[in-house]
């Protein structure tokens, strides 16, 4: 039964979101592309305290976009955790992403990498994925990569592990994947089922980001776009949480039976009753225990 935290949390975070479905797909494109002209893309650190203290950040730019290379102070890690942020692939990154992946560099002693790649409907998966996967191929080179991601961005996480496999060379040693959006072509028959309990996420939007990031119809099916559908076989060993009161539990599922049928060593952690990306949320217990079995895996 979820705690009383998350019950409020999940009351509150859609209303402070202003989390509704979309009137149609021309009016909220129009929406999105208003507020993506008015974004600051400054990393948003406001939720770690003392950040300018505990860390540095330099920002490279990679094929037009930035990159994040946030680094504890007076350290020089041998380890680095890539993370691919989630927001439908419109949204850019979040400051409760950035506190929750400060606090897993600190407990794992690594530097922390944050592609700001360009966003939908802008955007589509073309525009970033192929600099973002020489990006990984090139720092799982030098050091330990931790490959992860939530949400949209834990898709994109598993579309890059699947394209690093098919060059060879080094792999990451583990993924993350954290309520991840792992089929934007929702092949899943209860999918919809899902949209009267989820609080937070609506099938209208999921439909039209889906299709702002694939830029075609064609492509909704592949595995850049939708890694769940691609060939599993020979990924690093991997975690992936979810709540069952998400929109994208489905799909997650879907990967975790594609799994067990290859030699992908897939541990799959489903919450009963939490909500999307839970383990970022703060002050509630559901994410303590998530951030014990992560650092277990990780380490």
């Amino acid at each position: 039964m979820p705690s009383r935290r998350h019950d409020l949390l999940a009351y509150v975070i859609p209303r402070v979101r202003k989390s509704r479905e979309l009137d149609d797909e021309p009016t909220e494109r129009a929406r999105v592309e208003r507020w993506h002209a008015t974004l600051d893309r400054s990393l948003p650190t406001r939720l770690v305290p003392g950040f300018g203290r505990r860390f540095s950040v330099v920002t490279e730019e990679l094929a037009g976009f930035p990159v994040h290379v946030v680094t504890p102070r007076h350290r020089d890690p041998d380890r680095t955790l890539f993370y691919v942020h989630g927001g439908g692939f419109m949204a850019p990154i979040d400051p409760f992403q950035v506190r929750y992946v400060t606090r897993l560099a600190t407990a794992l002693d690594a530097r922390v990498v944050l592609p700001d790649y360009p966003l939908a409907p802008e955007h589509t998966w073309r525009d970033s994925f192929e600099p973002l996967t020489d990006l990984v191929a090139r720092l799982a080179g030098q050091s330990r990569v931790t490959l992860a991601g939530d949400s949209a961005g834990g898709g994109y996480a598993l579309a890059l592990a699947l394209a690093l496999r098919d060059r060879g060379g080094k792999q990451p040693s583990e993924l993350l994947l954290l309520s991840p959006w792992v089929d934007l072509s929702t092949s899943t028959p209860d999918t919809a089922s899902y949209d009267e309990i989820d609080p937070w996420l609506f099938l209208g939007k999921v439909h039209a980001y889906a299709e702002w990031w694939a830029g075609s119809p064609e492509d909704l099916g592949r595995p850049e776009v939708s890694p769940a559908l691609g060939d599993l076989s020979g990924l690093p060993r991997a975690l992936m949480l979810c709540g069952s009161r998400d929109l994208l539990v489905p799909g997650c599922r879907l990967l975790a039976d594609r799994a067990a049928a290859t030699d992908w060593d897939l541990t799959y952690v489903e919450r009963p009753d939490l909500l999307h990306v839970f383990a970022l949320l703060p002050f509630i217990p559901e994410a303590r225990v998530a951030r014990r079995v992560t650092l277990e895996f990780l380490r």
